[in-house]
């Protein structure tokens, strides 16, 4: 059975509340417990806690903190095993997050 992530962004400097959604993240994590499509998941911490790794020629250079400015960053996923894109975008629809932030869908290469 195919399997896909689904990315979850939050806008910068605008994340709603964690009382705003904590209860329907709850449930929505228990209904795709509850269906058995669940193989994975986690939130990210923020950007400005994050190190990039570049290799190079002249070796490895590392970088602190956010180095782009964007509207959204990158806050979590879901790794998901379900019958197909169509299963999926459901399950992405009904994440909380897509009220106040994009879920991305992505294929698994070679799952």
């Amino acid at each position: 059975m195919p399997k896909y992530v689904m990315l979850t962004y939050l806008p910068a400097g605008g994340e709603p509340a964690p009382e705003e959604v904590g209860a329907r993240w709850g449930a929505y994590h228990q209904a795709i417990k509850d269906a058995g499509v669940l193989v994975a998941n986690a939130g990210l911490a923020r950007p400005d806690v994050a190190t990039t790794v570049r290799v190079g020629d002249d070796g490895t250079q590392l970088t602190d903190g956010p180095f782009a400015e964007t509207e959204e960053y990158l806050a979590g996923f879901f790794l998901i095993e379900v019958e197909d894109l169509d299963e999926a975008l459901k399950w992405a629809a009904e994440m909380p997050n897509s009220r106040y932030g994009p879920v991305e869908v992505r294929p698994v290469w070679g799952a």
